[in-house]
């Protein structure tokens, strides 16, 4: 047999057993559909943070299953300004960041827009603005090319590297891309959550990108389910949980690519791996409605567009712990003003000081908040 699934004779006929996935594939839609119908019953308001909550979570866990670590905070600034949201007091979006929240609006807002090769060339370029990946220059906007070399899918750091399958050549690549290109856009028969899933490692298998394969294959995947909920708001994030179970993702696929057209398995495996996701979709609502009971309460304070900015950013899940001086830094004010918005707040119970520790005293949310 050929050592991976792109070397058969009948590639890309992949098949499954319908069957068996049957009983999955029902629990999973009508969750799936439980929680969508849930979330829309959701105030304007509350629905607007859920979404900018979850994709905010699906931007920068799918650049950390790459190894890339995005500004959490610049990503949700992004995210909320081009969602027409309240983005005061949030950080300025670097260029890398403006360029994967384009990509991952673009798959899910415009989900019903067909998929073109031109398309995945925008999403490609919105990635690697600058034409490098890290020090090396890459061909960005374009299918890889003989100048790439062999195109090994790998995971793990620097020097221990795995590698888990080699990619097609890169003389196929304009025809394995048009054949998935036409089947995503013109197979209806297949349920539209299997959809995602199999234009998933589908893609993957291609790799046809020099870098950014993996991030632009759960952007597909998110694309396939917000068609299949015909719906641009997300409320569940595929690429947190994938994140969560990095090792059996990469392990699965792995199989995958070394196993045969029957992809039955990866089926399963990324449709349990969907339900997880829904949990995640709980605690987003949970903390969503955690942030509105707070300002509920407070709504009869009189507090100044410091002290609501640096609240909301705290009720976020700020990192690290919040001193006077990083409070100064974030709103562009004295380290007397910081001060005096931190005491105030304390003395009305929404922030509390925190244990001794360090050098510098830090400061979190209130009871109000928990």
């Amino acid at each position: 047999m050929a050592g991976y699934i792109h070397e058969q004779a009948d590639w890309p006929r992949l098949h499954w057993r319908q069957d068996e996935l049957a009983p999955q594939l029902a629990a999973v839609s009508r969750r799936q559909g439980r929680l969508v119908g849930r979330m829309e019953r959701l105030g304007l308001g509350l629905r607007a943070e859920a979404v900018l909550e979850t994709l905010t979570e699906e931007v920068t866990t799918s650049s950390e299953i790459e190894g890339e670590a995005l500004d959490r905070e610049q990503v949700r600034s992004s995210l909320a300004r081009r969602l027409g949201l309240d983005a005061a007091g949030l950080k300025i979006p670097d260029r890398n960041v403006e360029g994967v929240v384009e990509m991952m609006l673009d798959a899910t807002q415009n989900y019903a827009e067909p998929l073109t090769a031109e398309r995945l060339f925008g999403w490609h370029a919105a990635l690697f603005p600058t034409g490098r990946s890290g020090m090396s220059r890459i061909v960005v906007g374009a299918w890889r090319t003989e100048q790439s070399g062999p195109m090994q899918v790998v995971s793990g750091p620097p020097g221990k590297e795995t590698i888990h399958f080699e990619a097609p050549t890169f003389d196929r690549l304009d025809r394995e891309m048009a054949t998935f290109l036409d089947w995503f856009e013109t197979e209806t028969a297949i349920d539209p959550v299997l959809k995602a899933a199999v234009a998933h490692v589908w893609f993957v298998t291609i790799h046809p990108f020099d870098d950014g394969n993996g991030r632009i294959a759960r952007a597909i995947a998110d694309m396939a389910l917000a068609r299949s909920e015909e719906s641009p708001q997300r409320f569940y994030s595929m690429s947190a949980q994938i994140r969560v179970e990095r090792k059996a993702y990469y392990d699965i696929l792995e199989a995958t690519q070394k196993g045969s057209l029957d992809i039955s398995d990866w089926l399963r495996w990324f449709l349990s791996c969907l339900d997880r996701a829904f949990d995640g979709a709980e605690i987003v609502l949970e903390n969503v409605l955690r942030k509105a009971r707070f300002w509920e309460a407070v709504a009869a304070e009189a507090l100044n567009d410091r002290q609501r900015a640096m609240l909301n950013r705290l009720l976020d899940g700020f990192e690290g712990k919040m001193t006077s001086s990083k409070w100064a830094v974030i709103t562009k004010t004295s380290q007397d003003t910081a001060s005096r918005d931190i005491a105030d707040l304390v003395a009305r119970g929404l922030l509390r000081k925190d244990a001794a520790g360090g050098r510098s005293t830090s400061y979190s949310l209130g009871d109000l908040a928990r």
